[in-house]
């Protein structure tokens, strides 16, 4: 292939400078529109297919095809900004709007059990994008010194880092070679079927119920009711294995995932036992950053007035565009600076209690969780070991267990 062609969708070789021919989807759509007429149950999704399908890039191996998801971000983010600097009205309704619009497009997305990068795209891009106003319109006025710009770019550095390790493996379980599928824990055996314990096999395996909870697949077959409360383990009927104890199935990813937390749309993966110490230190990193740069900003922007008080009475601040673009972003990023405390507050607190996400849910679901601190922090009561414990547990995830000798287990 060279670099402006492709295999399209079917399967057949295509050229970029034929993206607008062939398209029988869009016609349909077109024709039924003009006769006044609805479109077929799925008319839509296959128009969608066919132009997301034919949105490309030429590429050295050939043109890459390019997730629409990424495309809003990086056009309407700027636009939006720029329109919000001209007047504080403007700048008031747009500022309100946007976080209305994400919340609206993540409900979307939730309900469809869609994975996209809209949100990973529109957070990278506004990171990049607040740091370039930073340095193009703060930097020059002469009021930030050099080691201030060093120490906030360090932090940006040290958050993507952070990150990079966040988007790796949250701990998926492994999944059979060949897609065999291994034996249901419930099920008795050949011998035992006539036995008391391979009558109460098979009804615990009658009992057993696979329900969607918020992303995860709970599998309710247990192992035998002798082993202790720490070793109990789930067979999920998604991924046909027996999962570890806290372990559960995201429906966004299809995986199973050790100490699985909760899927995160930020990051457009899963927080578990492998990368939940990487997220908080992500978002750690994203807040001090956050913050310093806000700070920045005002102190330049807004001489004589504390940050606090700046960010809701800046006088004169409209006077000019670059001063304005500035207060307009610096709003943007106290939006977003906002709601990322409250996840990482959240966070603290079920690492306090060392109860996850998805258990804090099944708790509230199941009534069988205590609401804690007006309500932040359920304490499901199971793992709970005290403070200093719960965190020495968090700080230990992902380790590998220690090896024991055959003299310790005799």
């Amino acid at each position: 292939l060279c670099c402006c062609e492709y295999v399209d969708r079917r399967g057949r070789r295509s050229h970029l400078a034929a993206c607008c021919c062939d398209c029988q989807e869009l016609d349909e759509g077109c024709d039924r529109w003009l006769a006044c007429r609805s479109l077929p149950p799925g008319a839509l999704e296959s128009i969608a297919a066919a132009v997301g399908d034919r949105l490309r890039v030429p590429w050295v191996s050939g043109a890459v095809r390019i997730n629409v998801s990424l495309v809003p971000p990086l056009v309407l983010l700027p636009v939006l900004l720029h329109l919000a600097s001209l007047h504080f009205l403007l700048g008031l309704g747009i500022l309100t709007s946007l976080p209305a619009v994400v919340l609206w497009y993540y409900y979307l997305t939730h309900r469809r059990k869609e994975r996209t990068l809209f949100f990973l795209s529109l957070g990278l891009f506004s990171l990049g994008y607040m740091y370039y106003v930073f340095l193009r319109e703060v930097v020059p006025r002469g009021h930030v010194r050099r080691s201030q710009v060093l120490a906030l770019t360090c932090g940006l550095i040290l958050m993507l880092a952070a990150l990079s390790r966040a988007k790796k493996d949250p701990g998926y379980l492994p999944v059979a070679a060949g897609g065999e599928k291994a034996p249901h824990p419930s099920l008795p055996s050949k011998g035992a079927r006539g036995s008391a314990s391979g009558l109460h096999g098979i009804a615990a395996s009658g009992a057993a119920s696979s329900r969607a909870v918020n992303g995860e697949a709970k599998g309710y077959g247990r192992m035998a009711a002798g082993e202790p409360e720490g070793v109990k383990k789930d067979w999920c009927t998604k991924c046909q294995l027996v999962r570890p104890a806290r372990a559960g199935h995201c429906r966004l990813c299809g995986r199973c995932v050790r100490r699985l937390d909760h899927h995160c749309v930020w990051i457009n993966s899963c927080v578990g036992e492998q990368n939940h110490q990487a997220f908080i230190l992500a978002l750690s990193f994203f807040m001090l950053t956050s913050v310093y740069g806000i700070t920045l900003t005002l102190h330049t922007i807004c001489r004589g007035r504390t940050p606090f008080v700046a960010l809701f009475y800046c006088p004169g601040v409209y006077s000019d565009y670059s001063s304005a673009l500035s207060f307009t972003c610096v709003w943007y990023c106290a939006i977003v600076t906002a709601g990322m405390g409250y996840i990482l507050l959240i966070q603290l607190l079920n690492i306090s209690y060392n109860v996850t996400e998805r258990e804090a849910r099944l708790a509230l679901r199941d009534n069988t969780g205590r609401r804690l601190l007006g309500g932040l922090v359920i304490d499901t009561g199971q793992y709970n070991r005290g403070f200093l414990c719960n965190w020495g547990h968090f700080l230990s995830l992902g380790s590998s267990p220690p090896q024991r000798s055959a003299e310790d287990i005799v």
